[in-house]
């Protein structure tokens, strides 16, 4: 294909997201980075948080933490290059030891995946013995490696209900843990490390959470919520778990990315405003061009913004920010990620 067809095909898709002079220069970026896939038998994961182009131009795998962990384990790509952040790439190095691991960018941080270290798990399960510890697919190797069960905010609840204990740790989203607490009836407690809050007086707790938040959409307020319905009364309103439980709840549909874009997909009529990162809206509307996506989100997430074409170019063409893991943290890890992707979502 040539610079010319691309660029054709791009302004088709993303003309009204996208300058048309940069989507010349992103023409010629998407030709160079489908050579060098081919030449070095690379596949491309992206997160639905990556920008259009780059999402749906150059990515072979699509999709959230789920189903990108899924299809991780299935690649036997000599080279995969993932678009999104550390933890991400991580978890597909923990499940391809010998493939290798690209993370187009320097840092690929996450507030989350930094919001809890592998002492403070032990020292959880120690205030909490016999406890299960469920931790969300948003954090590192090492903390995955203290762990019994992985979750992604689309099978949180699925992971909690399999495991058939009265105490469950879940961590470290205090409000993904919130929301999942809701959902499967339980009462939840965020202890300080070693000290027990008073809480309720006999209430049984069903759940232990973790004072972590995502930068991004503990920005979503029930105000925004309400002022969206004043000004769009048709507006249909969707909304990450990570949200705060009282935007969950103020909200029409709350769960995974995916789910969310098969919600759009599958729905008829409405207009939607999506409460997450906001290139995701982006992302549906470009895989959906008969629906009215509402575009009033402002939010990006700082370390999936630092992935652009270049930087996949920069990271097919030298070998750039190769992921390792320790195999002892790596096989401690994926005995956690195993457990979860045999739970039925």
């Amino acid at each position: 294909m040539t610079v010319q067809a691309i660029f054709d095909d791009l302004k088709t898709r993303f003309s009204d997201m996208v300058p048309e002079f940069e989507l010349r220069e992103q023409a010629e970026q998407v030709l160079e980075i489908r050579r060098l896939k081919a030449e070095r038998s690379a596949v491309i994961l992206a997160h639905n948080y990556m920008d259009p182009v780059l999402f749906h131009a150059v990515a072979d795998i699509r999709g959230d933490s789920l189903e990108l962990s899924r299809k991780a384990a299935e690649t036997d790509a000599e080279v995969i290059v993932y678009c999104g952040v550390r933890f991400m790439a991580e978890t597909a190095k923990i499940l391809n030891p010998d493939s290798t691991v690209l993370l187009p960018s320097k840092l690929g941080g996450c507030s989350l995946a930094s919001g809890i270290t592998p002492q403070q798990v032990r020292e959880l399960k120690k205030m909490f013995p016999g406890a299960p510890v469920v931790t969300y697919i948003n954090t590192y190797a090492d903390v995955k490696a203290e762990t019994d069960i992985c979750c992604t905010s689309g099978n949180a609840a699925a992971v909690v209900q399999s495991l058939d204990a009265d105490l469950v740790i879940c961590i470290p989203d205090a409000y993904l843990a919130a929301n999942i607490a809701r959902e499967t009836g339980r009462k939840i407690v965020f202890p300080e490390l070693g000290v027990m809050p008073p809480g309720e007086p006999g209430v049984d707790y069903g759940m232990v959470g973790w004072n972590a938040l995502c930068e991004v959409h503990e920005q979503f307020t029930v105000e925004d919520i309400a002022n969206v319905r004043k000004q769009i009364p048709d507006a249909i309103i969707l909304a990450h778990p990570e949200c705060s439980p009282e935007v969950v709840q103020a909200a029409d549909f709350s769960s995974s990315t995916s789910a969310m874009a098969r919600f759009v997909e599958q729905s008829e009529g409405g207009r939607y405003l999506l409460l997450t990162e906001c290139a995701m809206g982006d992302n549906i509307a470009a895989a959906n061009p008969d629906k009215e996506m509402i575009r009033m989100c402002s939010v990006r997430c700082p370390h999936m913004n630092e992935v652009k074409l270049q930087e996949v170019i920069d990271a097919l063409r030298y070998n750039q920010h190769v992921i390792e893991v320790p195999e002892d943290l790596r096989v401690k890890a994926k005995r956690s990620i195993d457990r979860m992707l045999a739970v039925k979502a």
